[in-house]
């Protein structure tokens, strides 16, 4: 019950309607509105003129703000302010502040590109105008924990910074980010410099460790420029919106991104991003989730052009790190999944399977049947079936904003999509559909993509979905619900009062929230914890003394504690929050389990961070119980709905008509103010005291699908396929410890038949995902059918498939009666195998052997044991010996190995349980054919994009070039219209005696990856693509080595040139950088690997991007701060290596700079291309810069060390790499 008789408004200000729900004096408490949020010509802020409106109509009197501001107590926002402002650049004049030699750092971001198949690589704009870089440099001790052991490189120059700031000033910049390396840790610098700056009459200045006192320099540092640029922008907007009510100010409160309110002068840019949605996850979790059934809730929020997705388990989930518009935020939110499905996303026919999204046709011009001239979407599919009905919509439709939805225009659409359909499917053998059936398609197809959506929120995280109760809200949300719910196996639907209005709802029931962290880095021991009890209570004052000030005190506050807790040496932190009589580590230990499925052998828990959330609460909102009714519910009318095979007479009940009790069996369309429930056939809804519409779902057996061909299970199996991979990259990614997967996602999940064929793949890595497959055949080659429930293979050989060493492919067979019926694998990148070379990378290796184990078969887990003195014996025993007679080393990183290998099982074994799902549920043979039929659509594709570039005629295309070695490398590609093509690299040079030898698998991933690229769209990755391509390769040339020659450079280096190759030959684009620019160093206690991105080449419409991974890579690289704490050397440098593109009417991307000053004795290996032939341009454009690879010795002297090389450094030397720009296309200077 609110205190005061006054009004309460919780107002939700979306990009395009504002919604507003509002406690108010009288009956029933309570008022609704929706809002157009742009609308000038009527009123200028759609949040006021929604108080007016409402004040007005309670009142019976008008009200203006200037004078009846005293009847209102509460204003709650959550609005797009700030996500608006981030995607439309419409921010503050900003500069950023950073270490010298990072001055482009956060433009580089983690290097890797945005979209693996686009040779448009589009980087998101910088959100600053101008950059300072700071001569400043502390070091920190690797694993340190005391600020007292913090070395002082450089301190700042503060006279230098005053003439930069003041320079900055007249300019016109009016907001300042400033970002030191380490300040998480040791921030005095950036106090300095922020002093400084507010000297100088900053007003806007954002030091890192205060926005976010948190490891990782990107991260923080895209999140504290976030803060700079989009803060003083939302201050206006909060200042002017209180303006409005200066004479007797109300409470006001905004929504941050973690579920909690603030009042204005705490809310910032970077706490805003999720304001709109956190409304509608607090509305559901507060309202449908019970403390006295602990039943989870999945929460579902459907809207015009996209679907969030999120979880409730009695405690929010809140992560620190997410991705919005490109940029990598480093702040406490809550974990909301957005798909590109909407009511607006369009529906198409590709490749032989209905398509659904995520292109949408927006607000306007809309689907077709808003009469604009729009194209058909999920709405049109729904008005059709008649599950959205025009007597219940709004009239705001056609030129006059006056007519209902067009019916006889979505009608035409569907009716002439379905033509093309189905002359489709009679030539490919399948039976036609009605323009009902195509229709009800597009909407399983739609359900589908939500799906993977909550199974990714759900079962990759180690949650059964089928335990949850599935919460709908948004406009488009009941439309689905049922469905969904039925293909997930959800027996619950709940769909609440307020559901087109619960982000608005949602903060009336939100609690006023500090949340406050502090670094730390120690193990978490008994003798650790008296000083983590006095750091938690130290937050908790200062947390505490904010929310008194807000007028919260004794059991109005409560106190929630979390340590940030990872195993020693992992990239992997996760908050666990403390239990009553429960120890912090059996409370990680538990959340490991849970998510990996096993616990990794013995390591050291280390403290990463603490934090307090401190939680004001609030009285919650009490809305009046419905009547309690005993009669049968008389519906408004009927219509006709179609569901599955037929159509249905289907009764139509208004919400607001309804009492508590009433219960209504589908078919059956419910109508709330703002959305349309869909009640099907078999499934009963109840009205709730609450208002709630609660719907028991009969869950019958999955409709088995037959084997012959379908355009709708064809588009759903191909999801399901995709969501299965997706499914074994979560577990993966998750479970491993390296920081080569976890980190670096140097890996690749992957389906494959019973042949080993490539049926389905997450984007991962391009360079596996073609090589994989023959990984597969081989050790069905080897085993034959020898192969039992619970066996797991692993290889690297590349005779076996491998590309090099380093990544090793574990394979596991689907038992299914005894016999393999599909392969599962995944390839992961190992930090070292063993070699010659810490890293397993060694520049000068010329045989096999001294690249370190390798493996052309063995079975890492014999029905279920694993065999760890086996593959131990394998990886740390040599036999072998180096050109000088010393024994080769094996595996530096053991422990590792054992760990990563283990989480690449455990991936597996999550692919296999959801192929056996699949099976169980359509049967073996339909899953067979479906494979096929995936198969033959990415082939379709293919052929078509062939038959296409050959111009209706045999075309004969040729490419020629070299290897830094001079090795050649030669190509002629066959085009036929046909579709077919052959790709001859007849010419191509000897293999050679070095590690520059790639296997064919290499080639076959290479031309895969271009075929993709040069289709579009979405398609099926899969052995489809390669099918009508034939290959020669000649044996013994550097593309089809023989079985002993040494081949770590072939995948990180041949394989861009081959990629560069087959584009040359097409003129599509020019050459990007050509290499991986690898870079290994280390000893006998470690090794680090790391690849460097450069710059891209440039095509007919699009210059290159700068600084990035290019084709068969998209490896991210590890952030300076997690760099400089893990090993003995320094960040230097990471820049842009600006002009190094070549010019052009379109110019190619820039590289990069790296230099790393070492500081300890160690061994380092460079393999590299592009320092002797340059990126060429094409079409008269100029090629780009070559790379250049320096060792700076103590001395100063800088020496030219080639393209390929390994050295020792000592202590205080340096290595500084160029790495090559793009090439230019067409002739001008762009």
């Amino acid at each position: 019950m609110k205190p005061a008789p006054g009004f309460w408004f919780s107002i939700d200000r979306g990009g395009t309607f504002t919604d507003v729900y509002a406690e108010v004096p009288g009956q029933p408490g309570f008022r609704l509105v929706k809002l157009l949020s742009k609308n000038p010509k009527h009123y200028a802020d759609p949040a006021i003129e929604a108080i007016r409106r409402i004040i007005t109509d309670v009142t019976r009197k008008p009200w203006h703000p200037e004078t009846s501001a005293g009847e209102i107590d509460s204003v709650r926002m959550g609005t797009t302010l700030a996500t608006n402002a981030l995607l439309e650049k419409k921010g503050t004049r900003t500069a950023l502040v950073i270490t010298r030699g990072f001055g482009d750092l956060l433009e580089i971001g983690k290097q890797n590109r945005p979209h693996l198949f686009e040779l448009k690589i589009k980087k998101p704009d910088n959100l600053y105008e101008a950059v300072v870089e700071v001569d400043e440099r502390v070091r920190l001790p690797i694993n340190g924990k005391k600020t007292s052991e913090v070395e002082i490189i450089k301190s700042p120059d503060l006279d230098r910074l005053r003439e930069d700031f003041t320079v900055l000033k007249k300019k016109g910049v009016v907001s300042l980010a400033v970002v030191c390396l380490h300040a998480w840790w040791f921030p005095d610098h950036e106090r300095m410099i922020g002093d400084l700056a507010r000297k100088v009459g900053f007003e806007f200045v954002y030091l890192s460790h205060e926005v976010m006192p948190r490891i990782k320099f990107v991260d923080r540092g895209q999140t504290c420029l976030v803060e700079a640029y989009l803060t003083p922008t939302i201050r206006s907007y909060c200042e002017s919106f209180s303006e409005a009510f200066h004479q007797v100010e109300p409470e006001l409160l905004f929504m941050q991104s973690d579920g909690g309110l603030v009042p204005p002068q705490r809310y910032t840019g970077s706490n805003a991003i999720l304001s709109g949605p956190a409304g509608g996850v607090v509305g559901y979790s507060q309202s449908v989730w019970k403390e006295e059934d602990k039943v989870p809730v999945i929460g579902f929020d459907m809207g015009g052009t996209s679907t969030d997705v999120s979880r409730f388990d009695g405690e929010y989930d809140l992560i620190q790190e997410s991705m919005v518009a490109g940029i990598h935020l480093q702040t406490p939110q809550l974990d909301i999944h957005t798909i590109a499905a909407g009511g607006g996303s369009l529906l198409t026919f590709q490749n032989g399977m209905l398509a659904v999204g995520p292109e949408s046709s927006g607000a306007y011009p809309g689907p077709v049947c808003y009469r604009n001239g729009g194209q058909l979407s999920i709405t049109d599919a729904n008005l059709f079936l008649g599950r959205l009905h025009p007597d219940f919509f709004p009239k705001i439709f056609g030129r006059g904003q006056d007519e209902s939805l067009d019916q006889q225009e979505t009608r035409r659409a569907m009716t002439t999509l379905t033509e093309e359909i189905n002359h489709y499917v009679q030539e490919n053998g399948g039976s036609t559909m009605s323009p009902e059936q195509v229709a009800e398609g597009f909407i399983e197809v739609a359900n589908e993509q939500m799906a993977r959506a909550i199974r990714e929120v759900t079962e990759t995280r180690g949650f059964d979905v089928r335990d949850h109760i599935l919460a709908c809200f948004g406009g488009a949300g009941g439309q689905h619900a049922c469905a969904l719910a039925r293909a997930l196996g959800i027996r619950k639907v709940v769909i609440h009062r307020f559901a087109g209005i619960l982000s608005a709802y949602g903060l009336a029931l939100a609690d006023v929230v500090r949340d406050l962290q502090e670094p730390v880095a120690f193990e978490l021991a008994d003798s650790a914890l008296p000083e983590i009890r006095e750091r938690f209570q130290k937050l908790e004052t200062k947390a505490k003394g904010q929310l008194n000030s807000d007028g919260f005190v004794g059991g109005a506050i409560q106190i929630q504690r979390y340590l940030q807790l990872a195993y020693k040496g992992t990239d992997f932190g996760v908050m666990v929050i403390e239990e009553e009589d429960k120890p912090f580590a059996d409370s990680f230990r538990e959340l490991i389990q849970r998510q990996f499925g096993f616990l990794p052998e013995e390591k050291t828990i280390w403290v990463e961070a603490l934090r307090v959330r401190a939680i004001g609460k609030k009285n919650r909102p009490e809305i009046p119980d419905l009547q309690t009714v005993n009669s049968t519910p008389v519906p408004e009318s009927t219509t006709s709905c179609f569901f599955e095979t037929d159509w249905f007479e289907t009764s139509i009940y208004r919400c607001e008509n309804l009492g508590a009790g009433h219960v209504i069996d589908g078919p059956a369309l419910l109508i709330q103010n703002t959305s349309t429930i869909v009640v099907p056939p078999d499934c009963r809804a109840e009205l709730t005291l609450q208002g709630d519409v609660l719907i028991d779902i009969t869950l019958i057996g999955k409709k088995q699908t037959g084997e012959e061909y379908d355009p709708v299970r064809l588009a759903v199996f191909g999801n399901r396929f995709m969501s299965i991979a997706e499914q074994m990259g979560h577990v993966l990614k998750r479970t491993a410890l390296s920081t080569n997967i976890k980190e670096r996602q140097d890996f690749s999940c992957a389906l494959f038949s019973p042949e080993g064929d490539l049926i389905a793949n997450a984007p991962h890595q391009p360079v596996h995902l073609g090589s994989m497959g023959e990984a597969v055949k081989a050790q069905i080659r080897l085993q034959g059918q020898d192969c039992q429930e619970g066996d797991v293979w692993i290889s690297n050989h590349p005779v076996t498939g491998g590309t090099h060493l380093p990544d090793i492919t574990v394979i596991t067979p689907v038992i299914e009666k005894g016999r393999p019926v599909f392969f599962v694998a995944s390839r992961g990148h190992h930090a070292d195998i063993g070699g010659i070379a810490p890293g397993s990378m060694p520049a000068s290796a010329t045989r096999l052997v001294e690249e370190g184990a390798a493996i052309k078969s063995f079975k890492l887990v014999d029905r279920g044991n694993f065999q760890t003195e086996g593959i131990t014996r394998l990886l740390t025993e040599s036999n072998s010996r180096d050109i000088d007679g010393n024994s080769i080393p094996g595996s530096r990183a053991l422990a590792d190995n054992l760990s990563d290998l283990k989480a690449q099982i455990a991936a597996n074994r999550r692919g296999c349980e959801l192929l056996n799902e699949l099976i169980e549920s359509q049967s073996l043979k339909t899953v067979h054919a479906y494979m096929q039929y995936i198969r033959n659509s990415a082939a379709q594709a293919v052929t078509e994009c062939i038959a296409k570039l050959s111009g209706g005629s045999k075309k004969i295309l040729t490419a020629g070039d070299h290897m830094d070695d001079d090795t050649e490398l030669c190509l002629q590609l066959e085009l036929n219209p046909n579709g077919k093509a052959l790709f001859d690299f007849s010419g191509t040079g000897s293999e050679v005696k070095g590690n520059l030898n790639a296997p064919r698998a290499v080639t076959y991933s290479a031309v895969l990856y271009c075929l993709r690229c040069l289709v579009g769209g979405e398609i099926p990755l899969n052995q489809g693509c390669l099918d009508p391509i034939d290959f020669e390769i000649p044996p013994g040339s550097i593309l089809f080595p023989s079985e002993n020659a040494a081949v770590a450079a072939g995948n990180v280096l041949t394989s861009q040139r081959v990629v560069d190759l087959v584009f040359k030959a097409l003129g599509t684009v020019a050459a990007s950088q050509g290499c991986m620019n690898n870079l290994t160093f280390g000893n006998d206690r470690f090794a680090y690997y790391e690849t460097i991105g450069g710059g891209a080449g440039a095509g007919p419409d699009f210059s290159g991007a700068s600084g990035v991974h290019t084709h068969m890579t998209n490896t991210r690289i590890t952030d300076p701060e997690v760099l400089e704490l893990r090993y003995p050397v320094l960040l230097r440098e990471f820049s842009i290596r600006r002009n190094s593109g070549g010019k052009g009417k379109f110019s190619g991307g820039d590289g990069l700079i790296r230099e790393i000053e070492f500081l300890e004795k160690m061994h380092v290996a460079i393999l590299s291309e592009r320092r002797v032939y340059a990126p060429y341009g094409l079409h008269g454009a100029a090629s780009g810069e070559t790379g250049k690879n320096y060792l700076i010795r103590k001395d100063g002297v800088q020496q030219n060390l080639g393209s390929k090389v390994e050295f020792e450094v000592q202590p205080n030397e340096r290595v500084r790499i160029l790495t090559p720009g793009g090439g230019g296309f067409g002739p001008g200077d762009g």
